[in-house]
């Protein structure tokens, strides 16, 4: 009988074990789905990286004004150039094709994403030195990393989170994912040290980023420093929208 019990309880904890592991394997598997370059009509920017060459979608504008903006986990950037161009008719655009995606070399991940983000960063303030970060879902974790390391006069966060590890953990409240995860995207810790005007841009039927995730990150900053824009009736995947365009053309 007992090595009956030891069975019973051993089993499903082994069980949970491996299920843990193969969580902690395939994780980005789960996060990133990189998606191809479809928008060809956009001219490209290279960055020459340590995997080899990541590309950026660019709309030219002469001038000091740009936005540098960082894309959904399985968003084809090239594709949005023409409503960040529509919403930001005076300034140049450059979107990020994360390593795997859009034809850049590599594979996605924190560390590289966000290492590629400043660079691209530091490229585009040579010629542009008025620079408003865009980050949209996952690329928010990158925009609020560089706002915090680069001298950027605006940041929009597009249905953004706390931290990537939290939006797990309440997808998979099972799971012990603030353990298991690899890529933490920690936008709260960062968002305290932020003095540059914000703006945060939230779906009311958000089923990907839990509202209540969005309003964490949102108490994290100082008072006075973050506006939040509340886009009604809107799932995580809105497109340009009269609602959305007013809230990004708003932006100084």
């Amino acid at each position: 009988m007992p090595r009956v019990i030891a069975l019973f309880v051993l089993v499903p904890l082994l069980l949970y074990a491996f299920a843990c592991l193969m969580l902690f394997a395939t994780q980005r598997n789960l996060i990133y789905f990189a998606v191809p370059r479809t928008n060809t009509t956009a001219p490209t920017l290279t960055l020459q990286t340590d995997a080899g060459d990541v590309l950026v979608s660019t709309r030219v504008v002469e001038g000091k004004r740009a936005i540098v903006y960082f894309g959904g986990n399985a968003e084809d950037v090239s594709q949005s150039v023409p409503d960040l161009a529509v919403a930001f008719p005076d300034r140049a655009i450059y979107a990020l094709h994360y390593r795997g995606y859009g034809g850049s070399a590599g594979a996605p991940g924190e560390a590289a994403i966000v290492a590629d983000a400043l660079a691209l960063f530091d490229r585009v303030h040579a010629a542009h030195p008025d620079i408003v970060l865009v980050g949209r879902s996952l690329g928010s974790g990158a925009a609020v990393q560089v706002a915090g390391a680069r001298p950027a006069t605006g940041l929009v966060l597009v249905t953004p989170y706390d931290s990537l590890a939290d939006v797990g953990a309440a997808h998979y409240p099972m799971f012990p994912v603030r353990w298991l995860a690899r890529d933490r995207f920690d936008s709260a810790r960062i968002a305290p040290t932020l003095t540059l005007p914000t703006t945060i841009i939230a779906a009311e039927r958000d089923q990907i980023v839990p509202p209540a995730n969005t309003r964490r990150l949102q108490a994290a900053f100082r008072p006075g420093v973050a506006r939040f824009v509340l886009l009604p009736r809107e799932d995580h995947n809105f497109g340009l929208t009269p609602d959305y365009l007013a809230a990004l053309q708003a932006v100084p």
